[in-house]
């Protein structure tokens, strides 16, 4: 797949770190310009650190290395100003976009204190958080007439919803359950334009959200329900740029007969 995104301009939300540092890269040494936004700041209601402006710029460093442009920025997704502005900047300099991951997420990992917040951060930041980035690039995406790709992170949890008294989990479950209608939405009303929306459901991953200290508080609880979620395929795991290479092919060219579909990249854990 060398080279099959030359000259294209890909829109990632959640950039700075985890799978949306590992797309921006991926997607650069395939030739992709990239426009990224993080928060670069923590939530209040969440418990483990968000990234940070210093991880956003490593993000860009890397994709410089590749030998691409980038062009990152502090946004929240959960600010529709924000993140357009970001995009409009992005457009500015590269002149298109051919590709929107809408990658941004969030979760509260136990330990619950404010119930209704808890919850309404969750959907706020994944489900208006990637309307606020479709609504943001789409635009500019139909303006270019020559189709283009729409990725949506859901989860494993957005294929199969493992039990949770946490507001934020539930919420969290929820949440990437309506990405996929979301999805089949967006799948329907732009296919005439060769515009193609798929979601993605990896099982866990290596990121910021996974291995910091309240999810190895959460894993230790004698109440876990880490034992529900389990891969079927022996790995404990995905590493951020196993999911990269999956959507680094679904916005290629070659697969540009994909869309409205559910794509679980979960080491076989929604057959469990």
């Amino acid at each position: 797949m060398s080279g099959s995104l030359e000259g294209r301009v890909a829109f990632i939300t959640g950039v700075a770190r985890g799978q949306g540092r590992a797309h921006a890269v991926r997607l650069a040494r395939e030739g992709a310009d990239i426009i990224g936004i993080d928060i670069c700041e923590d939530i209040p209601s969440m418990n483990y650190p968000c990234a940070t402006p210093q991880e956003l710029a490593e993000t860009v460093a890397l994709v410089e290395k590749e030998g691409r442009r980038m062009i990152g920025r502090k946004a929240d997704v959960r600010d529709a100003q924000a993140v357009k502005a970001a995009v409009d900047e992005g457009v500015e300099a590269f002149g298109r976009i051919d590709i929107v991951i809408a990658n941004a997420g969030i979760i509260r990992l136990g330990d619950v204190q404010d119930p209704v917040r808890e919850w309404q951060d969750t959907i706020d930041i994944l489900l208006t958080g990637t309307f606020n980035t479709v609504q943001a690039a789409l635009p500019t995406l139909r303006a270019g007439n020559r189709g283009g790709s729409i990725v949506i992170t859901s989860s494993s949890a957005g294929l199969k919803g493992t039990g949770s008294d946490e507001p934020s989990s539930q919420a969290y479950t929820a949440a990437k359950r309506g990405l996929v209608g979301y999805m089949q939405v967006l799948a329907n009303q732009y296919a005439p334009e060769m515009i193609r929306v798929n979601t993605i459901h990896p099982t866990g991953v290596a990121s910021g959200m996974t291995m910091n200290e309240a999810m190895a508080r959460m894993m230790a609880r004698p109440d876990s329900n880490m034992s529900a979620m389990q891969n079927a395929l022996p790995i404990e795991i995905l590493q951020p740029e196993d999911i990269a290479n999956a959507v680094a092919y679904l916005v290629s060219d070659e697969a540009r007969f994909i869309t409205g579909t559910q794509w679980a990249l979960d080491a076989g854990f929604s057959v469990r």
